[in-house]
């Protein structure tokens, strides 16, 4: 059955039978015709100050619900805005649809007011890029944009309309499923793969299992730790990967990489076997990729087959959908398990016990920080937070304290950027992540550099009542920067200190929120507590020393057998 209808209406029309319940953007000439579309529809618009914030919003929105997440914005600058939003989203698999307005296609390549090629731009950065050139044509372009943007490796795709194609009428057919040439997301996991799989698991004496963002995308958590657990194998993750695996649990030795627990560093280096899942094999987490897991065999089980042997060359590579490999994976494993093979008293065990023993007297695990660190601080916060509770980060210094010292317990319930590492991504993802879950609390934590890169997510906060918390360490300083400047460059500040920090209480009153300054972890985790149960935002401000570096530390070029476990005092590798 078809129904003549313009090309804007039928945008609109195709979003709302994709379910799409918010477009998180901002109105300009070039998608008037859309916006105007939008007048009468269930699918709530979410106004924001700046564009790079809608594709932040509908990226954490994403993560956390499971679906595309929607942002959209005018020609020229404002396609231009999403750009970084849209790349972050891209580097970290995130599934979201950005919907750009474009000149009307007489003026393609003209030099028309607000004209870029924004397709051109975005290619790079996006999964998938689509213009339709004609009203008819929308309908098959929406069902497309959300297949590709959600089925297999998740990422962003852009949607390009150009004006005219919005405003003229056709008799509009919309798909109930379409297909991509070439595009096969679903790909039957090999059998034999997992029985060699299974062989080199049970034979394996010291084995490791690695979690990245895979497992949370493909929604593997059961499986990944089940088979943790039936091995009684340590579990490590990327810093994408925090909540693959809850990290109270006696088996997480938490993230690896440049700012990974040490434990987790040390121990991957002395691994036979390394169950590698959803990962990318990314410098940050493996440093020298040559000297990483040097003494250990390899499987790597991913959705994405670019992904195999691109970082590291490894010894079995599966492919599929990380759920389904795990699910195949433990039963073939549990088969070949007997009773002689006694699990819970074994020397990899407690060679692991005995590392976390030897670690705890390093000065980055020493409780020796001032009363206001950004430790303590992060191990205050854990302490006020349910577990349900959802983390969203900004990218600095109390990023990487995040990454050692917040224990996620939870999947989707830490939201970071990490493949581009946007600062400014902490706040809006926040707002997205509030819209995908309103009755969770959350909370950005954040550093003041990378706050005031997107504070005026503040204002989309209060119009929409958010109760969501935002914690600013406040050092006057881009504390990691000055961090690489210590330690790396002989001390040469440059670029970094920030006289003239806004006062955040009156910034945040100033948009309407509430908001105040503590002197004390007591008075921090009161004012956390007095957040949770507010009706809009709260901004809560802790001064905190620029000279409290992040320790451990990997040093860019280095192996992971190169961590940095001291203070910036005590520079001894362990």
């Amino acid at each position: 059955m078809t129904e003549k209808m313009s090309g804007a209406r039928a945008t609109v029309e195709a979003l709302e039978r994709e379910k799409v319940d918010y477009i998180f953007g901002m109105p300009g000439g070039a998608n008037l015709p859309l916006y105007d579309a939008l007048w009468d529809s269930k699918i709530k618009h979410i106004l924001v100050r700046h564009e790079q914030l809608a594709a932040h919003m509908a990226d954490a929105y994403g993560r956390v619900s499971r679906k595309a997440g929607v942002c959209s914005a005018t020609s020229g600058p404002g396609a231009t805005n999403l750009i970084t939003g849209i790349a972050t989203a891209y580097a970290d698999s995130s599934p979201m649809v950005a919907i750009t307005g474009q000149v009307a296609k007489a003026m393609t390549g003209r030099n028309a007011f607000q004209e870029t090629d924004v397709i051109g731009i975005a290619t790079p950065v996006t999964k998938y890029t689509l213009q339709p050139l004609s009203a008819a044509e929308v309908p098959f372009a929406v069902k497309e944009a959300f297949y590709l943007a959600t089925t297999g490796r998740p990422g962003p795709v852009l949607l390009d309309l150009p004006k005219d194609v919005q405003q003229e009428e056709a008799e509009m057919t919309f798909p109930e499923s379409v297909t991509v040439r070439a595009y096969r997301p679903n790909v039957p996991v090999d059998p034999q793969d997992i029985e060699r799989a299974a062989a080199m698991i049970v034979k394996a004496e010291r084995p490791i299992l690695w979690g990245g963002g895979g497992v949370r995308i493909a929604d593997a958590a059961q499986p990944f730790g089940a088979l943790a657990e039936l091995l009684m194998a340590p579990v490590i993750t990327t810093l994408q990967g925090k909540g693959d695996f809850p990290e109270n649990h006696p088996l997480s030795l938490g993230p690896i990489g440049m700012h990974g627990r040490a434990e987790a560093n040390k121990l991957v280096s002395e691994c036979d076997l390394l169950v590698a899942v959803g990962v990318r094999f990314s410098d940050r987490s493996t440093g020298n990729f040559g000297e990483f897991a040097p003494g250990a065999k390899i499987i790597h089980i991913d959705a994405d087959p670019t992904e195999f042997n691109k970082n590291k060359a490894v010894d079995l590579s599966i492919l599929g959908d990380a759920n389904v490999v795990m699910g195949m994976l433990f039963d073939a494993v549990a088969k070949r398990i007997t009773k002689s093979k006694d699990l819970n008293n074994n020397p990899w065990l407690k060679r692991v016990n005995d590392v976390r023993e030897e670690l705890k007297g390093i000065p980055a695990y020493k409780d020796s920080y001032a009363d206001l660190s950004g430790p303590r601080i992060v191990k205050r916060l854990r302490d006020v937070l349910p577990p349900e509770a959802i983390l969203t980060t900004g990218v600095g210094r109390h990023q990487m304290w995040c990454e050692i010292h917040y224990q996620v317990l939870r999947p989707r319930t830490w939201i970071t950027s990490t493949g581009l590492g946007t600062m400014g991504f902490g706040l809006p993802a926040a707002v997205g992540a509030k819209f995908a879950a309103p009755d969770v609390p959350v909370v950005d934590f954040d550093g003041d550099g990378s706050f005031v890169m997107t504070e005026q997510a503040l204002a989309t906060a209060v119009e929409e009542k958010l109760p969501i918390i935002s914690v600013i360490l406040n050092d006057r300083s881009l504390g990691m920067v000055e961090q690489w400047q210590r330690l790396m460059y002989n001390r040469h500040y440059i670029g970094i200190k920030f006289p003239n920090t806004p006062d955040f209480v009156k910034l945040a009153e100033a948009y309407g929120a509430h908001a105040k300054t503590v002197g004390s972890l007591d008075e921090f985790a009161k004012a956390m507590r007095e957040g949770l149960r507010m009706d809009g935002p709260t901004v809560i401000e802790v001064p905190v020393s620029p000279l409290d570096d992040v320790f451990p530390f990997l040093p860019p070029g280095k192996g992971i057998k190169d961590t940095v476990y001291g203070s910036s005092k005590e520079m001894a590798i362990f």
